[in-house]
């Protein structure tokens, strides 16, 4: 059986989406503050050029998945269940780029030049958005996993055949 090229994309696209992620938001973000000679104004500056990038990489993801669910060989495999979690994915990332990380980022930048800051949930916010996104990532490559599966099942097995796919 050959695989479309757009399950590809998608199933590639999502892993390594969740793979960013979890290597920048859940390893390098405390890391960096560890290693030696790294001070908080650096290490926070480091962060604001990481996460910006990050963002930015993220965003490329959003604009590939949509063209294949739009225009994909198997636009018809967006489950209603997917495309909830699509959305959740869409909003969560919204709100980090035009709330969560604008602010984070002023907060770093007061930081940074040495004034005093007030203690701030806003970090605590992000972490929670990035760990509700990377678990819709999860679930919905589950979900099309799942999706592509079935579909070949019904193109494999005949309709009048006694075996019935999950």
């Amino acid at each position: 059986m050959v695989m479309k090229w757009s399950r590809l994309i998608i199933m590639m696209s999502i892993y390594m989406w969740i793979g960013f992620t979890c290597a920048i938001s859940f390893m390098e973000a405390w890391l960096k503050f560890r290693a030696p000679g790294v001070s908080l104004p650096v290490g926070l500056g480091i962060g604001r050029l990481v996460f910006s990038a990050l963002n930015k990489v993220e965003w490329g993801f959003v604009i590939v998945l949509t063209a294949c669910f739009l225009f994909g060989e198997d636009r018809g495999l967006l489950t209603r269940m997917n495309l909830v979690l699509y959305i959740v994915i869409l909003l969560l990332l919204a709100l980090e780029t035009f709330w969560l990380l604008p602010r984070l980022d002023a907060l770093a930048a007061v930081v940074i030049s040495g004034e005093p800051v007030a203690p701030s949930r806003l970090h605590i916010y992000f972490v929670a958005a990035e760990l509700l996104k990377t678990l819709a990532l999860l679930f919905l490559g589950a979900g099309l996993f799942r999706a592509f599966h079935l579909a070949d099942l019904k193109t494999v097995i005949p309709v009048s055949s006694p075996i019935k796919p999950d």
